[in-house]
């Protein structure tokens, strides 16, 4: 992240006065630069790097997930990287519990990431939902594709209703799914949320927000650095394991690179979905951050000198 992408003055009036101790969290879609800010926190204002991305976590996509380089980490310590294998479940109750003994540390935090729920799970809260047994989700999955979304959405309480997007699947599946575990609707469990691990107030809470034009190209720029730096021998090395199932297969690039493997796309129809995915994907947490951020910090970019 060079000057012309940052405005560095606008951090350094943010962290100067800032005590040694205080977390910073640092939010922002995917290929903003939120990597290299953390970096740059952590060599001038000491601290320790932990992620806050939920892909990752997994140790077999380094390049496709644009973990942090070995050169990175001999910079700054950095936890919670890949150090999961491809095929582990991890929730966010999971990354709050491994983030609990760095919070008691000694040096300053600096969470970097681009999974909205793993913040707002920190700074407001999580309700402690059981965990869904495969034998419902699988119902789920069943009825939603023979029956489509409608049919879970007429199980669901009012509150949840009111609360989730009824045109996300995903959301849907999710709410229908709880209330068919434990017998209680999504909204109910929100009720129950308990307090916060952190409150807002006493992080430095920072969300870049860049202009989509910019990002976009940068999306594109980025992923062919992927392919430059063997991307496409990293998914060679997935291809004898890879499943779509697989937690860790959810990193952008991943299924597509397999495809093009073997054979079923050229290689420059496994870059152009990959990128047009990335880009999808950008908007999403853009939305998403405008929407649940706005008493955080934002940061323009590009921004000025």
């Amino acid at each position: 992240m060079n000057g012309s992408d940052l405005d560095d003055t606008e951090i350094d009036a943010l962290l100067d006065p800032l005590p040694p101790s205080r977390p910073v969290l640092i939010a922002g879609p995917t290929a903003s630069g939120k990597s290299g800010l953390a970096l740059r926190i952590a060599r001038e204002h000491d601290g320790v790097i932990v992620n806050a991305d939920a892909l990752q976590v997994y140790e077999n996509w380094r390049i496709l997930t644009a973990r942090p380089s070995p050169a990175e980490e001999e910079v700054a310590k950095h936890e919670l990287y890949g150090f999961l294998p491809a095929d582990a479940l991890y929730s966010v109750g999971d990354w709050l519990r491994d983030l609990e003994p760095i919070l008691q540390g000694d040096r300053r935090p600096i969470i970097v990431g681009g999974t909205g729920l793993y913040f707002s799970a920190l700074t407001e809260g999580l309700a402690e939902i059981p965990p869904t047994p495969g034998s419902v989700r699988q119902e789920g999955e069943a009825r939603l594709a023979e029956s489509g979304i409608e049919a879970l959405l007429a199980e669901l309480d009012p509150d949840t209703l009111s609360r989730i997007d009824t045109r996300n699947p995903a959301r849907v599946a999710r709410a229908w799914e709880v209330q068919k575990t434990t017998g209680r609707g999504l909204a109910d469990w929100q009720d129950d949320t308990p307090a916060p691990r952190l409150e807002l107030s006493d992080t430095l809470p920072l969300v870049l927000m860049p202009e989509r034009d910019w990002l976009r190209d940068r999306i594109a720029r980025r992923f062919d650095a992927m392919l430059a730096a063997g991307a496409l021998e990293e998914a060679r090395a997935n291809m004898d394991n890879f499943s779509p199932d697989l937690p860790s297969a959810k990193a952008i690039g991943a299924k597509e690179l397999i495809a093009h493997l073997r054979g079923t796309w050229t290689i420059d129809e496994a870059r152009e979905a990959s990128i047009v995915s990335s880009q999808q994907y950008a908007k999403r947490q853009r939305t998403w951050f405008r929407s649940r951020m706005s008493k955080w910090h934002q940061i323009p970019l590009p921004g000025g000198n």
